[in-house]
């Protein structure tokens, strides 16, 4: 896997070279330096984004944001230039920022349904490869601060939190007053200990989500605009969490499809066939005698008008 020169150069090698006689200054030849040329976006566009280099994924940044100026638009032709990438769980971690997993913290040539969305927005986002880097850990981490206990694993209670800069839960609204809605109990210290072999002190979190039942899409598709952040919801034994994520788009007709990260690759459907495949899948569970998770429906989150990225928070030194 290519990751970045993050992961490759975390130093420059330097030595004591030998004394060597030089010609005279009339006659030593002039110093030249040439510097190396810019990459044709035309070559860039031949290849899908987890195909690119860092340097050719920020050329295609750069290009992308004023060849692209609405952002909606923009959010949906970056997600559509990495259909294709290969899907890997648990692709990322902190490494080497943190040492608790060899995790690296980006990568371009995979993805799963969260990183996905993640690089979708910041690509889209950003002007270049490094306020690209800069946006990825200002919307993975709680303001920005970059380590596991600050990363926003929950989806519901970190993620959407985190960003709602970004992104605004709209599911009660779409569900209507008599929608339906779970309870969740997020114990994020046990979480980490247990995940992680991290030991944080955070006090146990309860909350109650809505979302909109799977047989009430096809109703409030039409509201739904390009951009906008979806949340499946899944159950099984009695309980609900979002158990995939990905993105609105809209198909050539207008009709709102589903842009998301899952095994084996990315891939672009409508609602109608994500929601057939998820009742195959429960069928074939069935006769398999499986408990699995079942769908129950989704969560929408509107992309914000007019976003304001808020600053990073400042990094504080580690501690012992």
């Amino acid at each position: 896997m290519r990751f970045a020169s993050l992961l490759l150069a975390t130093a420059a090698l330097g030595g004591c070279a030998s004394q060597t006689l030089l010609p005279p200054a009339s006659t030593a030849p002039a110093a030249t330096t040439t510097a190396a040329a810019p990459i044709a976006i035309e070559t860039v566009l031949q290849k899908q984004v987890y195909q690119m280099t860092p340097v050719e994924a920020g050329r295609y940044v750069a290009w992308v944001h004023t060849a692209e100026p609405d952002l909606r638009h923009r959010i949906a032709a970056i997600g559509r230039k990495n259909l294709g990438q290969p899907y890997l769980l648990n692709l990322l971690g902190e490494f080497p920022f943190e040492v608790h997993d060899d995790l690296p913290m980006f990568s371009l040539e995979r993805s799963d349904c969260v990183v996905f969305a993640e690089h979708t927005y910041a690509m889209a986002l950003s002007r270049s490869w490094e306020e690209f880097f800069w946006m990825l850990q200002r919307i993975r981490y709680r303001d920005g601060v970059i380590g596991v206990a600050t990363r926003n694993h929950y989806t519901e209670t970190d993620w959407n939190v985190a960003n709602n800069w970004l992104v605004t839960d709209i599911s009660a609204q779409l569900a209507g007053t008599n929608g339906p809605s779970y309870g969740m109990r997020i114990d994020r210290a046990r979480f980490l200990k247990t995940r992680h072999n991290t030991v944080r002190d955070i006090p146990v979190e309860t909350s109650r989500q809505s979302y909109v039942a799977k047989e009430q899409v096809a109703a409030i598709a039409s509201q739904l605009q390009e951009g906008d952040f979806v949340n499946v919801i899944s159950t099984r034994n009695g309980e609900h969490w979002a158990s995939h994520v990905g993105l609105v788009v809209l198909g050539p007709d207008g009709a709102r499809h589903f842009l998301h990260s899952s095994e084996p690759q990315v891939r672009e459907e409508t609602f109608d066939a994500f929601i057939a495949r998820a009742a195959e899948r429960e069928a074939r569970n069935a006769r398999e005698g499986k408990n699995g998770q079942r769908l129950a429906g989704f969560k929408f989150l509107r992309l914000n008008d007019n976003i304001v990225v808020p600053p990073m928070a400042p990094q504080p030194r580690p501690g012992t």
